[in-house]
């Protein structure tokens, strides 16, 4: 296996990690999260319930992708939705802090997007 396919199993790898975990956290229904859903989106319990289990099943999808079959477009919306949930967190209060440790979330993604659009997955 040459160097260009060890770093895009890497990052396949690193990205389906990353949302299989945060989809399994949300399925389960993390408790802080559905307290950011109900602050941010003004929705009652039930409603952030609801939300959070299918985000948990759509990470979990992506998670999927990722790893066997990665998409483009899907490792463009892993990156936005890794920025986003990252960005939550100063938002709703936890510090900026917060945001700069899960860079990783919406960099992986972004770095295989790149991979594959420069065209290195063939070499």
């Amino acid at each position: 296996m040459n160097n260009n396919k060890k770093v895009e199993w890497l990052l396949r790898i690193g990205v389906a990690g990353e949302f299989v975990g945060h989809g399994l956290l949300a399925i389960g229904g993390k408790k802080d999260w559905l307290d950011w859903i109900g602050q941010m989106l003004h929705v009652s319990a039930p409603t952030a319930s609801t939300l959070l289990l299918l985000i948990g099943i759509f990470d979990v999808t992506v998670a999927l992708i990722a790893l066997f079959k990665p998409v483009k477009p899907i490792l463009l919306w892993a990156a936005a939705w890794g920025f986003w949930t990252a960005l939550i967190r100063p938002l709703v209060g936890v510090g900026w802090l917060d945001f700069i440790e899960r860079s990783a979330n919406w960099a992986a993604p972004l770095a295989l997007y790149f991979f594959y659009k420069s065209g290195r997955s063939n070499d």
